[in-house]
C-alpha cells in the first residue's frame, strides 16, 4: 500500500537582489533554511529569478510531494499592505504559475531579517557570512511564523479571491 504524498512547504523572502528559501515538512512541522538566491529581480522582467526559484524547489521537493508556498508580504504601518506588497503578490502569482499552481499562502514578514540578525548575533560569523545567509533565515522566521498561525482565522479581506485559474491563494 503506498504511503500517501507528504506536504511540503516553501517559504520565499522575496527581495530586489537576494531572495530566501526555507522548507517545513507538514507533517513534524520542522523548519529549515534552503538557500539564498543571489538573482535580481530585475533581471529578464523577473524570469531569471522564477527559473531559479523553480530549479531549486525541484531539486529539494519530490515529485510525490504536494507543495505549498507561503510568501512574505511586506506590510507597512497597521498591517495594511502598500505598493510593495502588491508587487509581491503578482510576481508570486508568476512564481505560482511556474510550479503548476501550488496553493499559496501569504504570511507578513515584519521584522523577520531583524530576527535573523538576532539569531546570528553571537554566532562567531563574519559580516559577510551573516549577509550570505541572512535571507534563509528571514525565510525560515516567515514560514515558522505561517505555521505557528495554520488554523487560525485568515487575515485576508473578504472578497481577496484568486482570478479564474489562478491558484488557490490562502493567508
Amino acid at each position: 500500500m503506498p504511503f500517501p504524498p507528504r506536504t511540503r512547504y516553501i517559504a520565499i523572502d522575496l527581495g530586489d537582489k537576494r531572495t530566501g528559501l526555507a522548507v517545513a515538512d507538514g507533517e513534524t512541522k520542522l523548519v529549515s533554511p534552503l538557500t539564498v538566491l543571489e538573482t535580481p529581480i530585475s533581471l529578464n522582467n523577473g524570469e531569471a529569478l522564477i527559473a531559479a526559484i523553480r530549479s531549486e524547489i525541484r531539486a529539494t521537493i519530490g515529485t510525490h510531494e504536494i507543495l505549498e508556498l507561503v510568501i512574505g508580504l511586506p506590510l507597512v504601518r497597521e498591517g495594511k499592505e502598500g505598493p510593495r506588497a502588491k508587487g509581491v503578490r503578482k510576481f508570486a502569482l508568476r512564481i505560482a504559475a511556474a510550479l503548476a499552481n501550488p496553493t499559496l499562502h501569504f504570511q507578513d514578514e515584519s521584522l523577520t531579517s531583524v530576527e535573523a540578525d538576532w539569531s546570528m548575533a553571537r554566532s562567531g560569523m563574519t559580516r559577510g557570512q551573516k549577509k550570505a545567509r541572512r535571507d534563509a533565515l528571514a525565510a525560515a522566521v516567515i514560514l515558522k511564523d505561517f505555521l505557528a498561525g495554520l488554523g487560525r482565522a485568515p487575515t485576508n479581506p473578504p472578497g481577496d479571491n484568486p482570478p479564474e485559474g489562478a491558484p488557490s491563494i490562502v493567508s
